[in-house]
């Protein structure tokens, strides 16, 4: 649904003050008596007044840039998708602006502000009053962390819930019984999904889910290494396997294990989730779930310059993952298996 955008003639005819007074005001310039600017800036605020980034006379519908919004480009996962996105961009004629923020305001300020003529979003963070506004804008939008679809809104996900049943399935066919589960960012779409699949799996198997041994890497290598060390020199039994939400976790979590003393996979087994590069040759190789990166990116594009053009409506795509066994897990050595 599209509204009408507020505009600075609006905010001074209901402030009952000339254009050029709110001008002075929003842009703080100090020429104003205090409560005469405290009133202008409430009833902006009142009536959701948004400042066009690029002036008066430039339109969303006549620029071709798309903008990225993501809250980190930490890790090979955004290298990969950025290229992707990027390329695809640039396939159609269209420049890509990266914003990394974790500012909610300047993400909605941006994207309300017209300064792109579309929005791929990857930001946890957005509110769910932000995305009442941003749904009611009526500019095209793709979200990459959460299932949000509307006329002028897709989401292009990875089947993260799938793929956490495939990866538990696996080591529990393994005769793995007591896995720990590393978790990325909390709250996170992909992780909670990938978290529900592993849960789902323990519970179809009558195994019992032991909290304590549920970590938090934050998707980063550094920060599962120090998690998982510490959870080994205090704990009194270890789990038989690890699974790890993505696999710079995964890799961090084995260095753990190398550093105090265990050998993976033949004292214990990991698995990891997107098949970046280093997982074909780390540690001799690490079993995964690859997820289509380059697809995601690419397909992002192409449903946002397709709501932008008028070709198609919002839609969901949820990408499916594969597993690729490789030398991380075996078979639980306390488990007697029958030919």
């Amino acid at each position: 649904m599209n509204i009408k955008k507020v505009t600075i003639k609006d905010v001074a005819k209901k402030a009952n003050v000339s254009i050029s007074t709110v001008s002075n005001a929003l842009n703080n310039v100090n020429v104003l008596h205090p409560d005469t600017k405290a009133h202008i800036l409430e009833i902006a605020k009142e009536m959701n007044y948004i400042p066009n980034l690029h002036g008066r006379n430039l339109k969303s519908t006549s620029t071709k840039v798309l903008g990225l919004f993501v809250r980190s480009i930490k890790g090979p996962y955004y290298g990969t998708l950025i290229d992707s996105i990027s390329t695809e961009c640039d396939k159609y004629g269209y420049d890509l602006n990266v914003f990394i923020t974790k500012n909610e305001g300047a993400t909605i300020n941006n994207i309300l502000g017209r300064s792109v003529s579309g929005a791929i979003i990857f930001n946890e963070w957005i509110s769910h009053e932000s995305l009442v506004l941003l749904e009611r804008s009526g500019i095209p939008l793709v979200f990459l962390d959460r299932e949000k679809v509307d006329e002028n809104i897709s989401s292009v996900i990875f089947a993260s819930y799938e793929g956490g049943k495939t990866a538990t399935q696996y080591l529990v066919n393994l005769g793995h019984k007591k896995i720990s589960y590393i978790h990325g960012v909390k709250d996170l779409y992909d992780d909670k999904e990938r978290f529900r699949g592993f849960k789902e799996v323990l519970d179809e198997n009558g195994y019992f889910y032991y909290k304590n041994n549920c970590l938090v890497g934050n998707f980063e290598e550094d920060v599962t290494f120090y998690e998982v060390q510490r959870f080994i020199r205090n704990a009194t039994e270890l789990p038989d396997a690890f699974f790890a939400a993505n696999d710079l976790s995964a890799v961090g979590c084995i260095k753990a294990l190398q550093s105090e003393g265990y050998s993976v996979p033949k004292d214990i087994s990991v698995i990891g989730f997107d098949d970046i590069e280093i997982s074909s040759y780390f540690n001799n190789g690490m079993t995964t779930i690859r997820n289509p990166i380059v697809k995601q990116g690419k397909l992002a594009v192409d449903r946002l310059l397709g709501i932008i053009h008028n070709k198609q409506r919002g839609q969901l795509d949820r990408l499916e993952g594969k597993m690729v066994i490789r030398n991380s897990c075996t078979y639980n050595k306390n488990v007697v298996y029958k030919d």
